[in-house]
This record gives structure tokens, sequence and C-alpha cells, in this order.
């Protein structure tokens, strides 16, 4: 069963090099599909041209990532599909209100705190 969750789609990510990830803040933008990240990009770009290579991520991937202390803010239909996958993995997480902000933008942003 793990995986198959850990192959499961949760999202987009976008990247312009191998050290330059779209973040919001420190945490790594996780949009639930490649138009929205675009509308995401488009806002932070200030509409200019966008060259950064959009891609698929997947629940291990991001599991992988939260557990080395990587934080990721999560669009609605991205953190939907997340969050009853990660409860399963053990995170304490529930549902979350995505009323409409100021922006227009809501993102939740999940780090964990890595023992060293």
């Amino acid at each position: 069963m793990a995986a198959a969750a850990d192959s499961k789609v949760i999202g987009y990510f976008a990247y312009a090099s191998l050290s330059e990830v779209v973040c919001d803040g420190d945490a790594c933008i996780i949009a639930g599909s490649d138009a929205d990240l675009r509308k995401y990009l488009s806002a932070v770009t200030s509409g200019k041209p966008i060259n950064h290579t959009l891609k698929k991520t997947r629940f291990g991937e991001i599991m992988r990532g939260i557990r080395l202390g990587a934080a990721y803010a999560f669009d609605e239909v991205a953190y939907n599909r997340f969050y009853p996958l990660a409860k399963r993995e053990g995170l304490d997480l529930g549902p979350e209100d995505f009323s409409p902000t100021a922006t227009g933008r809501h993102f939740v942003r999940i780090q964990l705190k890595v023992r060293t």
C-alpha cells in the first residue's frame, strides 16, 4: 500500500534550475494543476515570461523532502490530495480552510521539525 501512495501525484512544482525552486517564502509551492501553477508564477513574475520547468510531484517525493526538513506550500487541490495520505503516514494534519484571501492566494505550509 505504501508504494501505491508514494506514486500518487499530488500536484506540480516549478524550477528554473536544480537550486532554484519556486517558493512562497521558504516553502516550495505545490499546485494542484499545471494551469494553477502557471497562474501563481504569472502573479509572482508580474506577467513576465515564465522560463521555468513545471514537473509533477508525487507523495513519496514530498514525504522524503518533509522528512529532511523541507517546507511545502500547498494550494487547496494539492493539499486535499496530500493530507489523507500524510495522515496515514502519521502526520498530524486535518482539513484546512481555504476561504479567499485579500491576494486571492491561499497556501497551507507544511514543515516538520527535524531532530539533529
